[in-house]
C-alpha cells in the first residue's frame, strides 16, 4: 500500500446526498402497519396511542433532525416545518394527516437512498496503481524495500510485468512500458538508456535499471493520488432546493401562523379558539408534502430512467448539474475511441496486394504477444503453420525478422527498414505504421490505430447543439489527437497532457463560471479530472475502477452518445421539478390566503394538500414514460 495515502472512500470520494442509512424497510413497514391498525381501531384511547406510535416510528428521523438543527441554530428547514405542521395536525385531532405526511416522506427518502445506492458499482481502490515495493540494488545485492524508503540517486531494478515505483532515468536495458495509467495512451512506449520514466507505468518486456530522480512522495503516482484528494476537497455538494426554499418559506409561514393568534388576542377578540384553529389549519396547509414527495420522486424517476439506458447517476444533485452544461470535455483513449489496437488500413506496394502484406505481417508476429502483434493476427484470422517459421530475430522497439522455408520477412518500423536499406514511402497518418518487406523488397505497410467508437460523431454533433464548448483533453501526441478530433468533429483539442495538466485545463473552464463543466473519461489518469469536474462521467464497461469510483455518472456500455442522453434526461427532470414547485407553491399560497380569512376548513386543507401531492406525483411519473429518455442512439 502507498504510505500516507491510506484514506477511506468517503475521504476522497463524493459526499453524496440522501445517504440516510437509518431508513430501512422494517421501519416503513412497521409505521404503515401501526397506521392501518389505528384507522381500524374503535377505541379512541388505543387509536390515539397507535397513531402516536406510527407517527413517532415514521417521523423519528425528521423530528430528531429538526431538534438537532434547532440546537445548532438552524431553526427553519423542511424538517422543522414538517414537525411543527404535523404536531399542529395532532393538536387538531387530524392524526391520519400527520402520520401520512411522515410515512410518505420516509418512503420518498428510502426510494431516493436506494436509487443512489444501487447506482454505485463495486470497484477497486485507486491504490491499485501504487507499487508495493521497489527492487533496490546496492553493493551487488538486490533487496525489496518500501518505495518510501528509496532516496534519489538510488539504482532500482524493474523486472518485466512490474510497476515502476519511483520516477527516474533508465541506466541499463531497453524495454517497452505501458504508460496508460498516467496518460491514457494505449500505445506502448519504448525506453532505453537515458530516457525518463514515471512511476505507475508497467514494464512490459525486458529488465531495466533506473536511477531514481525523486522521492516516492514526489513521484507521478503519488501526485495522482494527491490530485484526487485535492480535487475532492474542492468539489462542493449541491444543496437541496427544498432546503433553500424552506429557509424563507418556513419562517414566513410560522410567523404568519403566530400572527393569526397573537393579533386577535391583542385586539381582545373573544373567540380566540377559532383563531388558534385557523392558525393550526394554516400550518397543516403549509406542510410541504407535495414538494417533499414529488421533488425527490422526480429525481428518483430520472435516476431510474437513466439506469434503464445504462446510465448510472450517483445522486440527484448531479441531475441538476447535468441540466446546465457549459462545457463537455472528453478524454480520447477509451472514451471517444475504443481503446484497443486494430488494423485500420493496409497500403500495398504497386506489385503486391493487401492480403499478402497482412499474411507476411501475421507470420512474422506469430510468436509475439505484443498488442500490435495480436491485432495483426486477429486481422489476418487464418491459421498459420508454425512449421514454416525457421528462425525469429526480434529487435526491441524496431520490429522482427523471420526466416521461413521460402523467404525472409522483415516487419517493423521505419528505423528497422532504414537499417536494411529498404526504401519505404513516407506517411503522415496518425497511426502506428508497420512496414513489411520480403527478401529485402518492400511489399507495403499496415496502419494500426485506436478506432473511433461508432457513436462518437453523433455524440459530438448532438452535444454541439446544447453547448459551444466540446473539448478534448488527452495524453496522446498532438498528431493523433488532432486526427481523432477531426474525425469526430471536436474543434478544441489539448494534447500531450499529464493528469495535472488535465486538471489545470479543466479549471480554466470551471473558472469561467458560466455553467457546469462535464468531463468524460475512463482511465486511472482521469480520476483527478473526474473528481474536479462539476460532473464526472466514467465509461464503465472498459474504464478503470478508479475512474468509475471517482465519477458521478457511469455509462455501463461505453457509449459516448449517452452523455447527451444523460443531459437530455436531466433537463426534462428539472422541467418537471420546476412545474411541481410552481404547482405546489401556487396552490399553497392560494389556500393559505383562504384559510387566513376563514374560508378554508381543515378538511379542505387536507384535501388541497393531498390533491396537490397527487397531481405532483403523477407529473413526476411522466419521467418514466417520456420518450425523452429513449434517445440513446444505439
Amino acid at each position: 500500500m502507498c504510505e500516507n495515502h491510506e484514506h477511506s472512500k468517503n475521504e476522497h470520494g463524493h459526499n453524496h446526498e440522501h445517504c440516510n442509512h437509518g431508513i430501512n424497510l422494517n421501519i416503513i413497514f412497521l409505521s404503515i402497519v401501526l397506521f392501518v391498525i389505528a384507522v381500524l381501531e374503535q377505541n379512541s384511547v388505543l387509536k390515539l396511542l397507535l397513531y402516536t406510535a406510527a407517527y413517532l416510528t415514521a417521523g423519528y428521523s425528521v423530528i430528531y433532525q429538526a431538534l438537532k438543527n434547532l440546537l445548532n441554530g438552524k431553526i427553519f428547514d423542511e424538517n422543522f416545518l414538517m414537525t411543527i405542521a404535523t404536531i399542529g395536525a395532532f393538536c387538531l385531532g387530524e392524526y391520519p394527516e400527520a402520520v401520512s405526511v411522515m410515512v410518505l416522506y420516509l418512503i420518498g427518502e428510502y426510494l431516493q437512498h436506494k436509487a443512489v445506492a444501487n447506482s454505485h458499482k463495486s470497484v477497486s481502490d485507486l491504490m491499485d496503481i501504487c507499487p508495493d515495493y521497489a527492487n533496490i540494488e546496492s553493493e551487488g545485492e538486490v533487496k525489496k524495500v518500501n518505495p518510501s524508503e528509496v532516496k534519489p540517486g538510488s539504482i532500482i531494478l524493474i523486472k518485466p510485468g512490474e510497476k515502476i515505483p519511483i520516477d527516474g532515468v533508465v541506466t541499463f536495458g531497453n524495454s517497452f512500458i505501458d504508460t496508460s495509467s498516467l496518460t491514457g495512451e494505449s500505445v506502448l512506449v519504448e525506453v532505453k538508456e537515458g530516457n525518463e520514466v514515471l512511476s505507475g507505468s508497467i514494464n512490459m518486456q525486458s529488465l531495466i535499471r533506473i536511477k531514481t530522480t525523486k522521492l516516492f512522495k514526489d513521484s507521478a503516482v503519488s501526485k495522482i493520488l494527491e490530485l484526487v484528494e485535492n480535487a475532492s476537497s474542492k468539489k462542493s455538494t449541491a444543496e437541496k432546493f427544498i432546503t433553500k426554499f424552506a429557509r424563507y418559506y418556513t419562517p414566513v409561514v410560522v410567523i404568519c401562523a403566530l400572527l393569526l393568534v397573537v393579533i386577535p388576542f391583542l385586539a381582545g377578540v373573544p373567540d380566540i379558539k377559532m383563531w388558534v384553529q385557523r392558525a393550526l389549519t394554516f400550518l397543516v396547509i403549509s406542510c410541504p408534502c407535495a414538494l417533499v414527495i414529488s421533488v425527490p420522486l422526480t429525481f428518483f424517476c430520472a435516476i431510474g430512467s437513466a439506469s434503464k439506458k445504462g446510465i448510472l447517476i450517483k445522486g440527484s444533485g448531479y441531475i441538476e448539474k447535468l441540466s446546465k452544461p457549459f462545457a463537455v470535455v472528453f478524454d480520447k483513449t477509451g472514451t471517444i475511441t475504443k481503446g484497443v489496437f486494430k488494423v485500420t488500413q493496409i497500403i500495398p506496394d504497386n506489385d503486391s496486394n493487401s492480403d499478402d502484406v497482412l499474411k507476411y505481417a501475421a507470420i512474422s508476429e506469430y510468436y509475439s504477444n505484443h498488442p500490435i502483434a495480436i491485432s495483426l493476427k486477429e486481422a489476418y484470422s487464418k491459421p498459420i503453420d508454425p512449421k514454416i517459421i525457421l528462425k525469429v530475430n526480434e529487435f526491441a522497439g524496431k520490429g522482427v525478422i523471420v526466416n521461413t522455408e521460402n523467404a525472409e520477412i522483415i516487419a517493423g518500423n521505419e528505423t528497422l527498414m532504414n537499417e536494411y536499406n529498404i526504401g519505404i514511402p513516407k506517411t503522415d497518418k496518425a497511426a502506428t505504421v508497420i512496414y513489411v518487406a520480403v527478401n529485402k523488397q518492400y511489399k507495403g505497410c499496415i496502419l494500426i490505430s485506436d478506432e473511433l467508437k461508432p457513436q462518437s460523431k453523433d455524440a459530438v454533433y448532438s452535444l454541439k447543439k446544447i453547448t459551444d464548448n466540446v473539448v478534448m483533453l488527452t495524453g496522446d501526441s498532438e498528431r493523433k489527437a488532432l486526427e481523432t478530433a477531426r474525425e469526430c468533429g471536436i474543434d478544441k483539442v489539448y494534447s500531450n497532457l499529464l493528469p495535472a495538466d488535465k486538471v489545470n485545463k479543466l479549471e480554466e473552464l470551471i473558472n469561467m463560471k458560466k455553467g457546469n463543466v462535464i468531463f468524460a473519461g475512463d482511465g486511472i489518469n482521469d480520476a483527478p479530472v473526474l473528481m474536479r469536474s462539476d460532473v464526472g462521467i466514467a465509461m464503465g464497461a472498459l474504464g478503470s475502477d478508479a475512474a468509475i469510483e471517482a465519477a458521478d455518472v457511469v455509462i455501463t456500455d461505453d457509449n459516448p452518445f449517452k452523455i447527451y442522453t444523460a443531459i437530455d434526461i436531466s433537463k426534462f427532470a428539472m422541467r418537471i421539478v420546476k412545474q411541481n414547485i410552481i404547482l405546489a407553491i401556487g396552490v399553497k399560497f392560494l389556500f393559505l390566503a383562504l384559510s387566513t380569512v376563514g374560508l378554508m376548513t381543515m378538511w379542505g386543507a387536507i384535501f388541497a394538500d393531498v390533491g396537490v401531492t397527487l397531481l405532483a406525483v403523477l407529473n413526476s411519473l411522466r419521467m418514466m414514460k417520456s420518450n425523452k429518455t429513449n434517445q440513446t442512439n444505439g
